[in-house]
């Protein structure tokens, strides 16, 4: 179950993805492709990411692909509260809140790895060092 500051706020999340979604053909590309050929069918994927619109649209590309997606913030400082209520909504498993503690924050990245996914996307390498530690 996703953890995000307030669900309240999914609808002005979902507005900031699909205008980023807009404006990023290449992606839009991608996931055409991925809808129908499904190149992650059954298969986990961790995803750790400023979480913001553009960087949702890449969790949702993953699972248009077939993967079960589970994204969490790579610094809490740049997670928007709005976007990742937003991208739960949308049936992705998110784990962030803007300015969570190192605590709350190593939380989240624990949470995103009880997945035991198959493929990790991190930008900044803290999934990977939990997984190393």
């Amino acid at each position: 179950m996703s953890i995000v500051l307030d669900p309240a706020l999914a609808e002005a999340g979902r507005q900031k993805i699909r205008w980023a979604r807009d404006f990023m053909p290449t992606l839009d590309a991608i996931e055409t492709r991925f809808k129908r050929d499904k190149p992650f069918a059954g298969l986990r994927i961790a995803v750790s990411v400023h979480l913001e619109a553009k960087t949702a649209n890449l969790g949702l590309v993953l699972q248009a692909g077939g993967a079960e997606v589970f994204l969490t913030g790579s610094n809490p400082l740049s997670t928007q509260d709005d976007v990742a209520a937003g991208l739960s909504s949308m049936g992705v498993q998110t784990f962030g809140i803007r300015g969570a503690t190192p605590e709350l924050y190593e939380a989240h990245l624990t949470e995103t790895l009880k997945s035991h996914p198959h493929l990790i996307v991190d930008d900044g390498g803290d999934l990977i060092h939990l997984l190393g530690g």
